[in-house]
């Protein structure tokens, strides 16, 4: 590809990865917090054998919706992306190992989810995000 049609695809590039990775972190964080709630989050991690579930409820809500909501528009995306790559390291060994690879029982869905968050870690978010914007704005 020439030089300009490079520069306008690593400026862009990013945007349908987070989009699909935000939302999707952020409609599971969002059933979690108003479908499932805090004893319904629990019971889960509680059958997957995940210690102090109620705790760890919390933090697994917080991460999805508030996570989401960072990679989708590009703030601390980096960082939210480190945590929701933990949370699915967690879910596979914890929760779908014993199902094998495809879906769905398997891992397949959150090994792809773990790979897109690693992605985003080690790259950022890209340039057309809140983070670049608000490095460029004036003080």
């Amino acid at each position: 590809m020439s030089e300009k049609v490079d520069a306008v695809l690593s400026k862009w590039g990013l945007i349908p990865l987070r989009i699909a990775v935000g939302v999707i972190f952020l409609m599971h964080g969002w059933q979690k917090v108003f479908v499932f709630g805090i004893a319904g989050t629990a019971d889960i991690l509680r059958w997957v054998g995940i210690p102090f579930p109620e705790f760890f409820a919390v933090i697994v809500m917080t991460t999805e919706l508030l996570g989401g909501l960072a990679i989708l528009f590009g703030l601390l995306a980096r960082w939210a992306a480190l945590a929701l790559a933990f949370e699915m390291t967690v879910a596979i060994f914890t929760a779908r190992m014993h199902g094998g690879f495809f879906t769905p029982n398997g891992y397949e869905f959150e090994l792809s989810l773990l790979g897109a968050c690693l992605t985003i870690a080690a790259i950022g978010s890209g340039v057309v995000s809140l983070d670049k914007w608000l490095k460029r704005a004036p003080r």
